[in-house]
């Protein structure tokens, strides 16, 4: 069996998660055009970000600026770039969009940040965007999928990083429609733009599948009444667009009410080193053991980054010395791969900005199309388009929480176009050349 006896309750858990408090406001601040001189000495730039290193999101994502830190280390002991090292300030928000708006305000008008790189979350980043856009702050790889990154008029110095949810959605429900015809489909997604943008792609293929679509609210971690409607509803495959906490609970509520559908998860909430830790973590504090092996064995998920099990991959095998060099006592992780590839994307693109760095280079770098390396699908990046990644692979998770890939990286648009193979090369980090003079 994949767990034993649950105690009473333990959905309720003992996550220690703190509620996500209301939305706050941005002000948007004074417009002002992009400043040369702000976060940039002879020897240093400057930047910031805001992440959960406590409260709800914390189980799943409070490592990735450890990782983004490890690189920013690396970059600095090889000279920094074009002579300057990188300061890296992180910011708690709690996953609270009340407090983000308090910590980047923080950032931009006291640390005097050059930019912001990788802000964390659909609920949170979308409270700063309008303030970052005002004051003429790069806001750059925004750690979230959702669409609103990618809206060069409107917000022309906001970028995302990841496959967006829609993209991800269609990629992941033309792989339903085809391998799982005629089940029946149910949704558990979280209630914001993530919840939303995962649904206009998957409803693309199957639509007409659908039985039931249930929501969360990462305030609220008992999910037990949402599964239940699952199973109520005969739903054969789930698709959970959730971060990993919810993921987990997911997991841990379907097993508690002896329902055993094909769960298909999305990219920010299927790194099973994560969720391994995360189902012994929440199912001890409840009073429970299982084998987070068992439980985990045959969930399909989708992917942008290569996996850190791929020791052969030469970007996998460059994050790891770094990695071992740095930060040896964490675990390497998918989780951790994340923010090393999203602080070497802002390196390249500093870089890409030249000796004398603005604001503005730095935007043009982003916008320039050059940014090449780790992913496994291209950025979007152009004058026209914010897009992070573009596309996603299709991957399945062994008994062993080894993860298969069971379909090739494929690429797409946001909107009803066309999903195609991608068959492109990567740059190596070798051609990539990061500390070149």
């Amino acid at each position: 069996m994949g767990f034993t006896r649950y105690g009473a309750g333990f959905l309720a858990l003992a996550l220690a998660l703190t509620a996500c408090g209301g939305a706050g406001e941005s002000d948007g601040g004074g417009q002002q055009a992009a400043d040369s001189a702000v976060g940039v000495t002879k020897d240093t730039v400057v930047i910031g970000t805001h992440q959960p290193l406590t409260g709800p999101a914390a189980p799943g994502y409070s490592k990735i600026s450890v990782g983004a830190r490890a690189v920013y280390q690396a970059i600095n002991d090889g000279g920094g770039i074009n002579g300057r090292k990188i300061d890296y300030k992180v910011e708690d928000d709690g996953y609270n969009p009340t407090k983000t708006v308090e910590v980047v305000k923080k950032l931009v008008l006291q640390d005097k940040v050059f930019a912001i790189v990788g802000g964390l979350g659909t609920p949170t980043h979308s409270k700063v965007v309008d303030y970052l856009t005002g004051e003429g702050v790069p806001d750059l790889l925004v750690s979230s999928g959702a669409l609103a990154w990618d809206n060069p008029q409107k917000a022309p110095m906001t970028f995302g990083y990841q496959v967006d949810y829609t993209r991800e959605g269609k990629i992941q429900g033309k792989y339903i429609k085809d391998t799982f015809a005629g089940k029946k489909i149910g949704y558990f997604t979280q209630n914001d733009d993530v919840g939303r943008d995962t649904q206009a792609g998957l409803d693309q293929f199957v639509k007409d599948q659908t039985v039931v679509r249930q929501g969360y609210d990462s305030a609220n971690t008992d999910v037990t009444p949402q599964l239940s409607a699952l199973k109520a509803a005969g739903a054969e495959v789930v698709v959970c667009a959730c971060i990993p906490a919810f993921t987990a609970l997911a997991i841990l509520a379907a097993a508690k009410i002896g329902y055993k559908p094909q769960f298909v998860v999305s990219s920010i909430g299927a790194d099973p080193a994560t969720l391994s830790g995360l189902l012994q973590d929440f199912a001890k504090r409840g009073g429970a053991s299982v084998s987070s092996g068992q439980l985990l064995a045959g969930l399909i998920g989708t992917g942008y980054l290569p996996d850190v099990a791929q020791a052969a991959d030469p970007w996998v095998a460059y994050f790891k010395g770094v990695h071992d060099k740095y930060i040896p006592k964490e675990p390497f992780t998918n989780t951790v791969l994340f923010g090393m590839v999203q602080a070497y994307t802002f390196a390249q693109a500093l870089k890409a900005a030249g000796p004398d760095p603005t604001r503005q280079k730095l935007v043009d770098a982003m916008s320039s199309g050059a940014l090449k390396g780790p992913g496994l699908t291209p950025f979007g990046f152009s004058k026209e388009s914010h897009a992070g990644y573009t596309g996603a692979y299709v991957f399945k998770i062994n008994p062993d929480t080894t993860t298969a890939v069971i379909q090739p990286p494929s690429v797409t648009d946001r909107g009803t176009g066309a999903i195609t193979a991608y068959t492109g090369e990567r740059a190596t980090p070798e051609q990539v050349n990061l500390l070149s003079k």
